[in-house]
């Protein structure tokens, strides 16, 4: 009896902890903009440090804005710099953060976690990436962002 119970409760750990192993994510960092104000021209640095397999990789923008946020959409500037080979992909991401009748797509209460897919890519072995983000508002100064983040899944 002692040992179908032991065998059980190993099983039940094992199928808790087994999936979360199988994460495909090798790199999630989010970075702190101030409430009061995020400046267009304090841009945002992800350095990801060189990969330790070759792959398809899918890099993704999170944002978390919170109730303060004026507007329905956000268009931030996101260059990704591929070392070694010193290449430089910019893309411009329109976020839309609400739907036509003005209900939040994000997920949350009074601060809204969004997750927006950038782009998949092929890389080696010994290669690294260095993100910058910026917002492309007409405002200056964009308040309710409170945090901003890059992650990168292997396929």
């Amino acid at each position: 009896m002692r040992k179908t119970f032991s065998a059980l409760i190993v099983g039940i750990i094992a199928a808790t902890v087994l999936p979360s192993c199988n994460e495909r994510r090798v790199y999630d960092r989010y970075e702190h903009t101030p409430l009061s104000g995020w400046e267009k021209n304090d841009t945002l640095r992800f350095d990801i440090p060189r990969l330790t397999a070759d792959g398809v990789y899918s890099t993704s923008l999170g944002l978390r804005a919170t109730v303060s946020y004026p507007f329905v959409g956000l268009t931030l500037i996101v260059e990704q710099r591929l070392l070694p080979a010193d290449t430089t992909l910019t893309d411009t991401v329109r976020c839309e953060l609400t739907d036509a009748i003005g209900k939040t797509k994000g997920k949350g209460l009074s601060c809204y976690q969004f997750r927006f897919p950038l782009r998949e890519m092929r890389l080696s072995k010994g290669d690294s990436l260095h993100i910058r983000v910026r917002h492309d508002m007409k405002r200056e100064m964009l308040p309710g962002i409170s945090d901003v983040g890059i992650s990168l899944s292997v396929d």
